[in-house]
């Protein structure tokens, strides 16, 4: 950032708060020091410069936190704007671009984010406004005039910075303005949705979406019930959503909440809301899959009773492919739950058939001992749920087996009997005779029809040997069935007009 240093920049030391310092002068000398704060230093190009000015504009805002903190009645009417004044200068900016806007999704893990190289003075600056924010004198209807619209977008703007630290330091800060400021709720909650928007539909890339949804978690908490459409909306057109971006792993705990929060809240949205997760369910993807199931697990424990009848075959039926799966340890956890297995028992009739085969299958060729243990947990649950729909569900899946086994030998059956027709046709012999007639099989092969005709085409043109062009391929594949069907009085088969 640019540097607009001043000759007179200088040190400026609040006094204390005695009765002999008019509030007057307080007043004066905290505004002075506020200005003095928005002078900008260059910490990127040139970090080593102004070294001795940095460390005054440190320690004046250093002063000014414990100044708010440790004071009563020093935010007087004329120290809003300058304070807000203050924070726009030294916050609002222009962010880098991003250091990996196409490549692999960010992993908190492994990968190192990248740092604000301002962060000394950005720190404080942040802890300066929250103290200003949350201090007893501080009065919304004042400070309205200034933390306006406006103010606030350029504020959410920022959760797109790579700094994990600053994201921090945002997301408190616009839950401390949404909590003071009644009237910028709705227009909060909407440039958020209009974040999410543009992060599902064109961009797939913001750094800020779990802090966002962090936010919106304790948002969704306090709504008041019933709920109004335009929150149902919300869930059901950017939440759900939210679920088929590539990098979901960054902000899943976040979304996972959010959702719940809202079934809790209202449980009519369960069975849109479950049909969503089954529309988005990954197909390929293993790890987003597990994401899934444990949000599912979460969705699973608060569901009422009926809403879980609406829903049960068709989310049955999608456990059902991910038990198939090798590596389904996370599923077969979820039949372990007590809740869920309460749900299970009372729906019996329609759930076992669903799932048994599956189950049963994999208690048979699974590889790993542990899965064998839960497997064999949740089928003898199943047993002592319904006895003899278990039995009745064993037979019908040994009688499936049966049939398929059957089918197979048909099939293998069928393509011996062709496989003995094609030997036994005079037709085949013939043409194995001409095509390989009885030599002495110490002399070299003879050439083939596609060489002698590359060979001749070689001489003629006094070029070098080399692969047949695709033309002569293609002649001879054309040329010679037809020359055979032709002698032989054949019909032309199908395949060889390819």
């Amino acid at each position: 950032s640019k540097s607009p240093l001043s000759s007179h920049f200088c040190v400026l030391s609040l006094p204390p708060v005695p009765a002999d310092v008019p509030p007057a002068d307080q007043e004066k000398l905290f505004i002075q020091k506020l200005r003095q704060c928005c002078v900008l230093f260059d910490f990127i190009s040139d970090p080593l410069s102004d070294l001795k000015w940095k460390e005054v504009k440190r320690a004046a805002i250093s002063e000014m936190v414990e100044y708010i903190t440790h004071n009563r009645n020093v935010i007087t009417e004329p120290i809003y704007p300058e304070v807000v004044h203050m924070f726009a200068v030294n916050m609002f900016r222009t962010l880098p671009p991003s250091s990996n806007p196409t490549g692999a999704e960010f992993d908190p893990e492994e990968d190192e984010p990248t740092l604000e190289a301002a962060w000394p003075h950005l720190q404080l600056v942040y802890e300066f406004f929250l103290r200003f924010l949350e201090s007893p004198d501080f009065q919304p209807n004042v400070a309205k005039k200034y933390i306006d619209q406006k103010f606030v977008m350029q504020l959410l703007d920022l959760f797109d910075s790579e700094d994990p630290r600053e994201r921090d330091f945002l997301k408190t800060t616009l839950h401390r303005i949404y909590g003071k400021f009644l009237g910028l709720r709705a227009y909060i909650r909407k440039h958020i949705n209009n974040i999410f928007y543009r992060f599902i539909y064109e961009t797939e890339h913001h750094n800020g979406i779990a802090e966002l949804l962090e936010i919106l978690g304790s948002i969704i908490n306090g709504f008041a019930l019933p709920l109004k459409e335009e929150h149902k909306i919300f869930l059901l057109k950017v939440l759900l959503p939210l679920h088929k971006v590539k990098s979901l792993s960054v902000y899943h705990p976040q979304l996972a909440y959010c959702v719940v929060q809202f079934l809790e809240k209202d449980s009519t949205l369960t069975e849109p809301t479950v049909m969503a997760l089954l529309k988005y369910w990954p197909k390929t993807h293993s790890p987003k899959e597990v994401m899934f199931l444990n949000e599912l697990e979460e969705i699973l424990d608060v569901i009422e009773p009926s809403e879980f009848v609406k829903v049960m075959e068709p989310l049955f039926r999608q456990l059902a492919k991910c038990v198939s799966s090798p590596h389904f340890q996370r599923d077969a956890v979820i039949l372990n739950n007590e809740y869920i297995m309460s749900l299970i028992s009372d729906n019996a009739a329609k759930i076992l058939p669903i799932m048994f085969p599956s189950l049963y299958r994999n208690s048979k060729t699974h590889w790993n001992k542990t899965i064998h243990g839960l497997i064999y947990n949740a089928l003898k649950l199943f047993m002592e749920m319904n006895q003899k729909l278990f039995d009745d569900c064993t037979q019908q899946f040994r009688a499936e087996k049966s049939k398929e086994k059957a089918k197979w030998k048909e099939r293998e059956e069928a393509w011996l009997k062709i496989e003995n027709l094609a030997k036994s046709n005079p037709q085949v012999s013939t043409i194995n005779h001409q095509q390989h007639p009885q030599r002495n099989h110490n002399a070299p092969p003879p050439p083939s029809r596609t060489a002698e005709l590359w060979s001749s085409t070689s001489t003629v043109n006094n070029a070098p040997p080399s692969r047949p062009p695709f033309i002569l391929l293609t002649l001879w594949r054309w040329t010679v069935p037809r020359d055979h069907e032709q002698r032989s009085g054949a019909e032309p088969h199908a395949t060889d007009c390819r």
